[in-house]
């Protein structure tokens, strides 16, 4: 398998991030693929780098993907950014969102790394996911 299914997964993940009722409870549609321009949200996710290595075996082709998942938060403490990123990994874990050419067959948390950033006054979770994907 190419590189071919990176963008349909991330439509896939977009698509269910916003159609999840806990998550749009506490970002709404403040998801994007990079960082929003103009007035940012005090609340947003932003779908980020991806590492993807092929997954071929004498059974089939595939590849797996390793993705990021920011939240991105103004608030003073961690508390909103954790609830987030909690809503977030448990809509991702095990979630198998048709994600166009090839079959997801495999999705799942990895690790999380939660941080202040640039000034201090933002809050940074970043939630780290593996995606295998076969070709049908």
């Amino acid at each position: 398998m190419s590189y071919g299914a990176s963008a349909a997964l991330q439509t896939a993940v977009y698509q269910h991030l916003l159609a999840d009722p806990s998550v749009s409870a506490l970002v709404g549609t403040n998801i994007f693929d990079a960082a929003p321009s103009g007035t940012v949200p005090p609340v947003y996710i932003s779908l980020g780098p991806e590492d993807a290595v092929a997954r071929n075996d004498k059974t089939g082709r595939g590849a797996v993907h390793r993705f990021t998942v920011s939240i991105v938060n103004d608030g003073a403490g961690f508390q909103a950014a954790k609830s987030l990123a909690g809503a977030v990994s448990d809509s991702l874990q095990d979630a198998l969102p048709a994600s166009g050419p090839g079959r997801l067959v495999r999705m799942q948390f990895v690790r999380a790394s939660a941080r202040r950033v640039g000034d201090a006054t933002r809050r940074r979770v970043d939630l780290l996911f593996e995606a295998q994907i076969d070709d049908v």
